[in-house]
């Protein structure tokens, strides 16, 4: 007899994956049809915002750049507050991210950081078992059945008390969901990963004295965030929640959002909770948005730092922002693993940690985030040291004027070969590890996500674009890019070993990059493309 369960399905909706044992408990006929009527309302306004992006990026490609809107004067220069924010959001000190697999789920529940954002996104590579075991896993957390035991090492792993405030980061409005169909349709993930969560959880987490959290990603615009907003009320209104009980943080991590921040606050005012600054999407968006224009090319990306030009002054605007509107303004991703079996190298990676926090935490932002529980002390400390209260809400920033100048500086510094090279490296890795159903890769000692690979290949695509002279007089081209392809692969193999090579899939990866750096056009997301090639 078999386990795998059989699915009622509701009408109109498909179900292409493989349904494994537990899925019924997600795939419910109730939460499909919670969710296919959100495509249903939503899904046509959805595609039209994308078509708006699509638009907007032509007028950025011919020479325009982005500006604070003239018509939403009136929001920036109003006098309102978002609406209150729960008793267990007020302190936010320490964030830590990663995937929702079981494991992590529970370590980072555990880590001593007062939140936890579990990732269907960036963090996350979209296979279909992924997606769904990890609604099955946020499910038990929130009916207390988390704990569990590993089967390769005998290994217990139980919830301790107090655990980390949870927050779900559901995919960008981008991104669909091939294996669920609504009236012939692909499924938004975005209202996908929302829907079934809130669905299944938003009862149990108020019970525990929590709530629906989210992390929203990839935003553009205010009206791409009146849609999430929009969504919002439909589902509390579905599931009889009370207006405002779902509280979203928007991460800032485009360019034309940290134009619109203020009005993004105002759309979601009713569900708002801060915002982030999502550095590394931020400074892939920067890239991205402003590719065909020569005045914006930016130096080697370990150049590109947060206390520098248009990263120091979005961050301090951000600040600013929230803080005048009554929200919280959330720091960036410290990204730094530890360096096993090299003391010296480890205790540089954390001094640097510390020192960014202590950036964050002096500008005045209420927490910051970690990828790896070995950072929850370093950043806790600074934290704990330089804002002793729960929050920063009453550090206002009056005294910070950031304007469009600020927010399009570009860094100074040098563009090398050896930046060049390792743009090459890091992304074919990660895509690598992405097509394996990885989305949280260690590179180098730092713990990537998408983001990563991202800025990679759109800096590796500008300057080919432009034949752009790196140090010591090599012409950044095709043909270099050619030339080096080769020679860093045989670089990683070592690295790896041949063994360990040779069971990735990286002749797939390496088509990809290539492909994605050698484009006449910018791909918009390598991770739609690539998903493509995803079971």
């Amino acid at each position: 007899m078999s386990d795998t369960p059989a699915l009622s399905l509701p009408s109109g909706v498909v179900i292409k994956g493989a349904v494994q044992p537990r899925f019924d408990e997600i795939l419910t006929t109730e939460a499909l049809a919670f969710v296919a009527d959100l495509h249903r309302r939503f899904n046509e306004t959805r595609k039209r915002l994308l078509a708006v992006r699509a638009e907007r990026q032509k007028r950025f490609d011919a020479g325009e750049t982005p500006d604070f809107l003239a018509e939403t004067r009136h929001i920036r220069e109003g006098d309102w507050s978002v609406a209150p924010i729960p008793a267990d959001l007020q302190d936010r000190r320490v964030e830590i991210t990663g995937p929702v697999d079981r494991k992590m789920i529970v370590n980072a529940l555990n880590s001593g950081a007062k939140v936890f954002m579990a990732d269907f996104e960036d963090a996350s590579s979209p296979v279909w078992a992924n997606m769904i075991e990890g609604q099955i896993n946020l499910r038990d957390r929130w009916a207390n059945k988390i704990d569990f035991t590993d089967p390769s090492n005998g290994k217990d792993y139980k919830l301790k008390e107090k655990p980390a405030v949870l927050i779900i980061r559901p995919r960008g409005w981008h991104l669909p969901e091939r294996h669920i169909e609504i009236d012939g349709e692909e499924a938004s993930g975005s209202l996908m990963d929302f829907g079934l969560y809130v669905f299944h959880n938003a009862k149990a987490a108020l019970a525990a004295g929590s709530g629906p959290y989210f992390y929203l990603p990839k935003l553009e615009s205010h009206l791409e965030a009146r849609l999430w907003n929009d969504v919002f009320v439909a589902a509390q209104s579905a599931l009889g929640l009370k207006n405002g009980t779902i509280k979203a943080t928007v991460l800032i991590e485009t360019l034309p959002a940290a134009f619109e921040m203020d009005e993004i606050l105002y759309e979601l005012r009713e569900h708002m909770a801060g915002l982030n600054c999502g550095r590394w999407d931020y400074i892939f968006s920067f890239i991205k948005k402003l590719a065909r224009n020569k005045a914006y090319i930016l130096p080697d990306r370990s150049q590109v730092v947060m206390s520098k030009a248009f990263l120091r002054a979005y961050s301090l605007l951000l600040i600013k922002t929230c803080h005048k509107r009554g929200a919280f303004a959330m720091g960036g991703m410290a990204a730094q693993i530890p360096v096993k079996n090299n003391p010296e190298a480890n205790a540089a990676a954390f001094a640097k940690v510390k020192a960014d926090k202590e950036r964050e935490a002096g500008d005045g932002h209420d927490g910051t985030w970690v990828a790896h529980p070995d950072l929850v002390p370093v950043a806790m400390e600074v934290f704990d040291r330089l804002m002793p209260q729960a929050n920063q809400l009453g550090k206002k920033r009056d005294d910070v004027n950031i304007g469009t100048r600020d927010l399009l500086e570009v860094h100074q510094g040098t563009r090398t070969e050896e930046g060049f090279r390792e743009n090459i490296r890091i992304g074919v890795q990660y895509i690598e590890a992405w097509l394996r159903g990885r989305g949280a890769v260690p590179i180098y000692n730092m713990m990537e996500d998408a983001a990563t690979a991202e800025i990679s290949r759109a800096q590796i695509w500008q300057f080919v674009q432009y034949g752009v002279g790196l140090e010591g007089g090599v012409k950044a081209d095709a043909a270099l890019f050619k030339r080096c392809l080769p020679e860093e692969m045989d670089r990683v193999k070592g690295e790896l070993g041949a063994e360990a090579y040779a069971k990735g899939r990286f002749p797939e990866a390496i088509a990809l990059f290539e492909t994605l750096s050698l484009a006449p056009n910018f791909e918009d997301f390598l991770t739609v493309p690539a998903y493509a090639k995803l079971g």
